[in-house]
């Protein structure tokens, strides 16, 4: 009987939790195999850190509540980057392992994580360590994975960030209907670095078409200028306009800050693509009265509950699940993957894994064939892929007083077993 230890990399999802508590509850149903679940506190630097929590220990009535508990802050993730330069960093990760008895690694990450848990899986297996590296995928946007869609259809949380945009975008519509004579365009930001499969999912609040809604992705081609063309045309033919716009659609410099991985931090650099945009429009002789404003959900639609897709929400506890199930059957070096049936048939996903060397810094975005001609919305066949992913029903939350209650996992710690460490980045 060996431990086990799960860990959380990266932005959250609304159903990052579900994933957890489908490693936690499919852990318990292989009591010769698995003995204590541990959590790393906030990911990767709890491991180096020797921050462990006893998941064991903690009450089944708050483990039941992280279903439907958004966001990461039961046990916490990180953006802390290993990579070249951190063989040291590796090497504390499997001393933590060897301590502490862990058999047993799942991570739940996106595609830097992959390459991390492959990384952890061969260097166990140098250092002789009978540990079994299973990742989880999550990521709202959607971009691991090859573009063939063969190692994994969609990834837990983007069923829900999708759900998010069908929903403010209809809300959105409605407003700018009202507002038109002053407010004639409505810009709103999505995230979405380089693949543009959220602000896509704008379209699915209007799959007939009958908005005046402009989708610019990352893999448009369009500019500023070219945009500032095309609203002016929607507005001599509607009044107005809804304007959906990725954060790394290109606008130019916004004074960009950047995280551990190199990734552009939206949320905070100098400015946003959204207020670029109006500005821009604002700064025109529109052929309407009114003017442009923007609006910039941020961090708001990969942490609310409210918008939970049940298909989003079931997909990431199965997959939790399938991830403990691999380990048990001696797998190791893989991603618990989904899938889907069938591309013209009803929808149905079902379980499998990919090798993590493959899924390893993959990125995928968003097909050109899901573009229409003018690369300002997305087709029938993106609408076919993605409608089915934010499900039928709202999630049950279960308010007391009013508003939700979330899993609250008060951290039992692991007493450590080595001395102290200072992670390579913190130094």
């Amino acid at each position: 009987m060996k431990n086990a230890v799960v860990a959380q990399s990266g932005g959250p999802s609304p159903v990052i939790n579900a994933s957890l508590q489908g490693v936690i509850d499919a852990s318990a149903r292989f009591p010769e195999q698995i003995g204590r679940v541990f959590a790393a506190r906030h990911g990767v630097e709890g491991l180096l850190q020797e921050q462990l929590i006893d998941l064991s220990a903690v009450p089944r009535e708050e483990i039941a509540l992280l279903r439907h508990t958004p966001s990461a802050g039961a046990i916490g993730t990180c953006r802390y980057k290993l990579g070249e330069g951190h063989e040291e960093d590796f090497h504390r990760i499997v001393d933590v392992f060897a301590a502490h008895e862990i058999g047993y690694f799942f991570y739940i990450g996106g595609n830097d994580s992959m390459d991390t848990a492959a990384k952890l899986s061969v260097l166990a297996e140098q250092r002789g360590l009978d540990t079994r590296v299973i990742g989880v995928p999550k990521t709202i946007d959607n971009d691991v994975g090859d573009p063939e869609f063969r190692l994994v259809d969609h990834t837990p949380g983007y069923g829900s960030a999708a759900r998010y945009w069908a929903y403010i975008t209809q809300v959105l519509d409605e407003e700018n209907r009202g507002m038109r004579p002053s407010e004639c365009v409505s810009v709103i930001q999505a995230m979405g670095r380089a693949a543009g499969f959220i602000p896509a999912a704008a379209r699915l609040a209007d799959p007939e078409r009958q908005m005046p809604l402009q989708l610019y992705l990352p893999e448009s081609s369009h500019t500023l200028e070219s945009m500032a063309d095309k609203v002016a045309e929607e507005l001599r033919r509607s009044g107005r306009c809804i304007v959906v716009v990725s954060e790394g659609f290109n606008v130019g410099s916004l004074g960009e800050a950047h995280d551990a991985f190199g990734h552009v931090e939206y949320g905070a650099s100098r400015t946003t693509v959204a207020q670029v945009v109006i500005n821009h429009l604002n700064s025109l002789k529109l052929p309407v009265r009114g003017q442009a404003t923007a609006q910039v959900p941020g961090v708001l639609q990969r942490s609310t509950s409210a918008f939970i897709s049940t298909v989003d929400q079931e997909e990431a506890y199965q997959v939790g699940r399938k991830a403990v199930e691999l380990a048990a059957a001696g797998e190791t070096g893989l991603m618990a993957t989904i899938l889907r049936r069938s591309r013209t048939a009803g929808y149905e996903a079902y379980y499998d894994k990919a090798p993590l060397a493959a899924v390893a810094n993959s990125a995928r975005g968003l097909p050109s064939a899901w573009l229409s001609d003018d690369e300002l919305d997305v087709t029938d066949e993106f609408v076919r892929y993605a409608r089915p992913l934010i499900g039928e029903s709202w999630p049950n939350l279960g308010l007391v007083d009013g508003i939700q209650r979330f899993a609250r996992i008060t951290p039992v710690v692991v007493p450590t077993k080595l001395g102290e460490y200072v992670p390579v980045s913190h130094r």
